[in-house]
This record gives C-alpha cells, sequence and structure tokens, in this order.
C-alpha cells in the first residue's frame, strides 16, 4: 500500500483520537518512512530536514501571540467588549450585532488575502476580544472557524490578486507551464469558478443550517482567560489601535508577519499601554499561547519532507493514472481525490500544485482535457484539503483565536467541520467544473 496513504490515514485517525497532533504526525511520519522503503535514520534525517521549512512561521506566531497579549494587556479587547455589551443589553440589536461581527470577520478573513494581504495575523488580534460578546449570544464557534477558512481560501482561489496572484498566477500556471502545456491565455477566474462556488455553498450550509443553533460557553472560563483585572485608558486604547495599524502597515510593506508583530508589541511598550516591568513577562506568557501552533507547523513540515522523500507521492499519482484509462469522468474524480489525500498530509495547497501538476498535465493532455480544464483541475486538486487539514494554517489559524480559553478544540472543531463543508462540495463543484469546461 502507498506510503502516502498509510501516513496521512494515520495521522488523521490519531488526530481525531485525540492524540495530540505533533504526537500523531511524528509517528506517522516514521511509520510513513518505514512504509516508503526509508531506513529508520533516513526517516529521521529527512523529518529534520524539513523542520526548518516551518520555522520561520513558527516564530511569526508565537511573536504575533506575544503581540496579542500585549493588546490584551492594554485593555482594548475590554474596551471593545464593554461597547458591544452596551449594545447587545439593547435586545432588538442583538442579531444585528452578532450578524455584524459575522459579517466583519467574514469581510476582515477576505481581505486579508488580497486587499491587506497579511494571512492570518488579523486572528489572534481580532477574535479573542470578540468572544466574550459572541458568547453571550450562544453563536457556535464552529460557525467562525468555518466563516475564517472561507476567507483565508476562496480569495486565492478565485482572484489573482495578493495571494491570488502568487497561486494562481505564479505557482499554478507556471508550474502547469513547465510540465508542457501553455496556459498563459487561459482565465483562471473563469476556470476555478465553480469550484469557488462549492466553497460558497459549504459556507452558506454553515452559517445557515448546520450551526445555526445555540451552543453554550462556560463565561466564566473566558473571563479569567480575558485578564479582567486589566484596566485600560484612553491613552492605552489609542496606543494599542496605533500599535495594530503599525502591525499591518510593516507587514504589508516588509512581507513579515515576524516583523510587524514585534514592531506592534515594541509601540505598546514604548506608548505605554504595557507598563516596562510587565514587558517581559507578557512577551513570554504571549510566546507560550502560541507556542503549540507553532510546533505543529515545524512538526508539519518535516512530515511533508518525509513524504516527498518516499518517493511515493509521484508513486500514488502514477497508480492513479493506472487505473483510469481513457474514462475522462474517472480521471477528474481520481485526480482531485488524490489531490485532497497529499494536501492533507502537506497541509499547504501552495507546496502541492507542483508535485502534482507534473503528472496530472501530461496526462490530461493525453486524455483530451481542454487547457481551461487542466487549470481547473490541477488548481482543484491543489486547493483540496487546505480546509480540514490538521496541519494547514487555514485552520490552525481559527483555532489560534477561538481556542484561548481551551472550550474549542483543533480537530472536532475546525478540522472535521471545514472538511466537510468544503472539501466536499470542492470536490463535486470542482469535478463538474472540469467535466462542462
Amino acid at each position: 500500500m502507498n506510503a502516502v496513504l498509510i501516513a496521512v490515514t494515520l495521522m488523521l485517525a490519531l488526530s481525531l483520537s485525540r492524540i495530540h497532533v505533533v504526537i500523531s504526525i511524528l509517528v506517522s511520519a516514521v511509520v510513513g518512512g518505514l512504509c516508503g522503503g526509508l531506513t529508520l535514520a533516513k526517516t529521521i534525517a529527512a523529518f529534520n530536514g524539513g523542520l526548518g521549512g516551518g520555522a520561520g512561521i513558527a516564530l511569526s506566531y508565537a511573536l504575533l501571540g506575544a503581540f496579542a497579549l500585549a493588546l490584551a494587556a492594554s485593555g482594548l479587547p475590554h474596551a471593545m467588549a464593554d461597547g458591544l455589551a452596551k449594545l447587545s443589553q439593547k435586545s432588538s440589536e442583538n442579531q444585528r450585532v452578532k450578524w455584524g461581527i459575522i459579517l466583519a470577520v467574514l469581510a476582515l478573513s477576505i481581505a486579508s488575502q488580497n486587499l491587506l494581504p497579511i494571512h492570518i495575523a488579523f486572528i489572534p488580534l481580532v477574535i479573542p476580544p470578540l468572544l466574550y460578546t459572541l458568547a453571550q449570544f450562544k453563536l457556535d464557534r464552529r460557525l467562525l472557524a468555518c466563516v475564517m477558512t472561507f476567507g483565508l481560501i476562496t480569495p486565492y482561489m478565485l482572484f489573482p490578486v495578493g495571494f491570488g496572484e502568487i497561486f494562481l498566477k505564479q505557482i499554478l500556471l507556471g508550474s502547469i507551464a513547465k510540465s508542457g502545456l501553455d496556459a498563459s491565455h487561459v482565465n483562471v477566474m473563469h476556470a476555478m469558478a465553480l469550484p469557488a462556488l462549492g466553497m460558497l455553498f459549504g459556507l452558506l450550509m454553515a452559517v445557515f443550517v448546520t450551526y445555526r443553533k445555540p451552543r453554550q460557553y462556560n463565561i466564566d472560563v473566558l473571563k479569567a482567560v480575558e485578564r479582567e483585572d486589566s484596566h485600560y485608558t484612553q491613552r492605552s486604547i489609542w496606543v494599542a489601535i496605533g500599535a495594530m495599524v503599525m502591525t499591518f502597515i510593516v507587514q504589508l510593506y516588509a512581507d513579515s508577519m515576524l516583523l510587524g508583530a514585534l514592531a506592534g508589541f515594541a509601540i505598546c511598550v514604548l506608548g505605554g499601554a504595557v507598563p516596562w516591568r510587565d514587558a517581559d513577562s507578557v512577551f513570554s506568557e504571549g510566546m507560550k499561547m502560541m507556542a503549540g501552533i507553532g510546533l505543529i507547523m515545524i512538526a508539519a513540515s518535516g512530515f511533508a519532507e518525509v513524504l516527498k522523500a518516499t518517493g511515493d507521492v509521484k508513486s500514488l499519482v502514477e497508480q492513479s493514472a493506472g487505473w483510469i484509462g481513457d474514462s475522462k469522468a474517472l480521471a477528474a474524480f481520481l485526480m482531485l481525490l488524490v489531490g485532497l489525500i497529499v494536501t492533507l498530509g502537506i497541509g499547504s495547497s501552495f507546496s502541492t500544485v507542483p508535485i502534482l501538476a507534473t503528472i496530472y498535465v501530461p496526462l490530461a493532455m493525453k486524455l483530451g482535457f481542454s487547457p481551461e480544464a487542466i487549470v481547473c483541475l490541477v488548481g482543484t486538486a491543489g486547493a483540496l484539503g487546505d480546509a480540514g487539514s490538521p496541519a494547514s494554517d487555514s485552520t490552525l489559524g481559527p483555532t489560534a483565536g477561538l481556542n484561548i480559553d481551551g472550550q474549542h478544540n483543533h480537530m472536532w472543531d475546525t478540522v472535521v467541520p471545514t472538511f466537510l463543508h468544503y472539501n466536499l462540495p470542492l470536490m463535486a463543484f470542482g469535478w463538474v467544473a472540469v467535466m462542462v469546461l
């Protein structure tokens, strides 16, 4: 049996059994490496060699955690909560406030991919202050996880600006060209429109059907985590707002979450929003808050390197090609399914596309798919699994914001809901799109 299938299936099974994701990744990497013909020494060497790929993002997460706690110490979250509480006291305003927050989170998630390409940096800064008010509304956090994941994935799939310009033009069209097909004349927005519609279908199902019922959270636990003892002044609020603006600006122009978070934290301290004597403890506690997410990202990078070292990613694609025969319908389905499996394991659609394109493009050309259909096929196969992967930043980011009080489980409250609501519709809509283009 293919080592990639074994490793990814084992990782998902262990994670769903509530074994920590890092342990699940480590065990699955070793099993996958051994099943793929690597010795234990070579498996460990490949895993260690891949760890550096996740180190940068892990450090950025840690500094974002420090900055988020600095904002909490400034009192900004409580100022926001107080304002929302006044609105929510008016029963006639409750629904308006709730839907206003949901729409604002959706808009910010979408903007983070193109208009203001800061990716997940906004989540630990914006989401935690909203949780107290949302808990009073009994809003299901799984709904918010689905909202954020939709906003983090769909824009780069559809719009060729910001991260979409990187994914659609540089990676997708670039990989297809290297594989022997000039698709520069293809309108990528048209090619990816139906798959994106599948993502929208999943979002609407999550918001209006699956998670529309109230869900109770322990508000006392949330109050304790939100540092009820902190106070705020007008000056500390303005310093915190200035720090957030500077964080976004620095990240936008330096293309670095790490520098952006560091600039924001420095402004909070120098502006007096965080007392100098507390700066070290706030920084340390904030880094601890995000350390788990960082470890998962580092381990996932090592896991992906082991999968690549086995050579079974290419083997899996080639085996699926052998089952296809001359059936275009079966070809489209199997190629999308393999893309889902590979991305679930690697955790990054941006890394999956170059791997898949080398085999998919010649095979699709041989079967007579149009250039537009091939662009849709490879793009959708790469994007499949970004939602629903335990190691994807599109799921880790929402969990980081929603689980500050320990009441939001990464696997069952983010990974499983996003997998069901996005991968299944994306698979169906993507298959239809490939067949009709």
